[in-house]
């Protein structure tokens, strides 16, 4: 392929690339994943700089991965023989085509879904976008094949530019970020090897993740000095079980559930505010109780969890700030249950005897430090629990972790507890405060100012890049305290450490996005703006590139 790309233009190249990886289905959890990474080292191999250094160009297999992915790495080396060296990461697969329905046949089809889209008649926008040949359709062409595209383009501008590259370019390309981020994971200890080998100073990652309009009209090419984080605090509920004919007597766990719900999900109080920046709420993403088949018996227990975005705030502020929230929760569905079961009592002339709907809130770490003043030892059963259901995704691991810490409580009583289950991705911005923060800021404000006057687009740069990213991990600013605020809060951390916390903190790498600017991701109507994403944005990463290797 490298003999169809050397003779065309920056946005050729760009554009023929998009469309043949959107060709390779490569949906998360699929072996396509695998299969559209060995397509990636192939073309790489083409190239003649990397036919000349084979040594420069490796795969790494990720350890104990389901569907075999692989990470590839591609090592541009610099004559002028300096340490500074640029990242470039992307990730290869995508979420499913479910949502394309009848067109899952063209769903990787660019073309085909530009001709489909020019004339049906539902959507005007989509309609006016394929009519006007600046977009590219298919799946995955945004998120984010079309960034793929840009990295290979660029390390094949670098690869030809050899004795003028004042660092180094080392691009890295993984699976997995739709899902449990197993790629970039394993790519950090693999970047700190590389690290040590060739003794290079990282200035800065560079992710090319979509970026799209904010709201209607919104033409801003948003640039992003960090990402956001996320935690995932799941609550399991254990309630008081009654027959439906002692109803009242009951507490029943989906109630507790769905006050928590109504008052966590999209509850902008919870939300930071940072002026300037993309902020969201707390979204409940499960709530299910324990019942698999009919019968007449209030649930035993009830599993709810919620996606919580962190941009500045602490582990341990949202855990306290949960608690709080829970708490209140309860209060709020005790007092309902015991007016309810007086006024039953009033009507049905019955006596009011004295009954609790008292609902315990704790974390997990205070109800296992509870178990261990009861001279219970959780310790063995988290181990055989873990073991016993090894295959169990891993979210309903977690909470089958929790269901059998709370069985060896022997009074049963009603309790919410509050843990973390994965994925966890850290919150980080470039800090300029230090040298290295500030003269990254600097080269991209510099390059923003140059290039708005000579493409007349319109640029903003912000913090946090809004959505989750693979980024997440190549810095961590927080504390020990604050690790361990989430690791004892998470069943089973001490067998089964998910997170290298040391190694990411050892790398420290500045993330940045400099994205592909589309619409509609994730949505079977997702394209790729072309004049921007194939044409511009290369070379603005180009110009950062050069500028931040010629630093000192």
């Amino acid at each position: 392929m490298y003999e169809q790309l050397v003779h065309l233009s920056l946005e050729q190249k760009v554009e023929l690339l998009t469309k043949t990886l959107v060709k390779i289905e490569s949906v998360n959890g699929t072996e396509g994943e695998e299969k559209l990474a060995e397509f990636v080292k192939e073309l790489l191999q083409t190239f003649p700089y990397f036919i000349e250094n084979p040594h420069h160009l490796w795969v790494q297999s990720v350890p104990q991965d389901p569907v075999n992915r692989k990470n590839i790495f591609a090592f541009v080396k610099g004559k002028k023989q300096s340490a500074k060296t640029i990242v470039y990461h992307a990730h290869l697969d995508t979420v499913g085509v479910d949502d394309y329905g009848h067109l899952k046949h063209i769903a990787y089809d660019a073309d085909e879904l530009k001709t489909y889209f020019m004339i049906q008649q539902k959507d005007a926008e989509v309609q006016a976008d394929a009519a006007s040949g600046d977009w590219l359709f298919g799946r995955g062409a945004l998120d984010m094949k079309s960034g793929i595209a840009v990295h290979l383009v660029n390390t094949l501008y670098f690869t030809e530019r050899i004795k003028e590259l004042e660092g180094n370019v080392l691009l890295v390309i993984n699976g997995d970020e739709e899902s449990e981020h197993r790629g970039i994971l394993a790519a950090v200890k693999e970047l700190k090897r590389v690290k040590a080998e060739y003794q290079l100073d990282y200035v800065t990652a560079i992710n090319n993740d979509f970026i799209a309009p904010l709201y209607e009209g919104d033409q801003t090419r948003y640039l992003y000095t960090g990402t956001a984080g996320k935690v995932l605090p799941c609550f399991y509920i254990h309630g008081r079980t009654v027959h439906v004919g002692d109803t009242l007597l009951g507490i029943d766990p989906n109630v507790i559930a769905s006050e928590l719900t109504r008052s966590i999900h999209n509850n902008m109080s919870l939300a930071e505010e940072l002026e300037g920046e993309m902020i969201l709420p707390p979204t409940c993403l499960y709530q299910r109780d324990g019942k698999d088949a009919y019968n007449v018996q209030t649930a035993v227990y009830t599993h709810l969890y919620f996606n919580y975005f962190m941009y500045e705030k602490k582990i341990n502020e949202v855990t306290n700030e949960l608690l709080k929230v829970a708490r209140q929760a309860c209060k709020e569905v005790e007092h309902r249950l015991a007016h309810a079961y007086e006024d039953f009592c009033r009507r049905a002339q019955l006596p009011n005897r004295t009954l609790s709907f008292e609902v315990e809130v704790v974390t997990l770490h205070q109800y296992l430090l509870d178990l261990q003043i009861q001279g219970i030892d959780p310790r063995s059963h988290i181990e055989q629990t873990l073991i016993k259901y090894e295959s169990l995704e891993a979210r309903m691991k977690a909470f089958k972790l929790v269901e059998a810490l709370q069985a060896l409580d022997a009074s049963h009583k009603p309790r919410v507890i509050l843990f973390y289950a994965p994925p966890y991705l850290p919150h980080n911005h470039v800090d300029v405060s230090t040298e290295k923060g500030h003269e990254l800021v600097n080269v991209i404000h510099a390059c923003v100012e140059k290039f708005t006057s000579e493409t007349n687009e319109k640029f903003e740069v912000r913090k946090f890049f809004p959505y989750l990213s693979d980024g997440s991990f190549l810095s961590f600013s927080e504390t020990q305290e604050e690790i361990q605020s989430f690791t004892r809060n998470f069943p089973g951390w001490e067998f089964d450490q998910t997170i290298p916390f040391q190694e990411i903190k050892d790398l420290d790498i500045p993330s940045i996005n400099l994205g592909v600017y589309g619409k509609d991701g994730h949505k079977w109507t997702e394209r790729v703006y072309k004049p921007y994403s194939f044409k511009i944005l290369p070379q603005f990463i180009q110009h950062v590139t050069t500028e931040l290797l010629k630093t000192k």
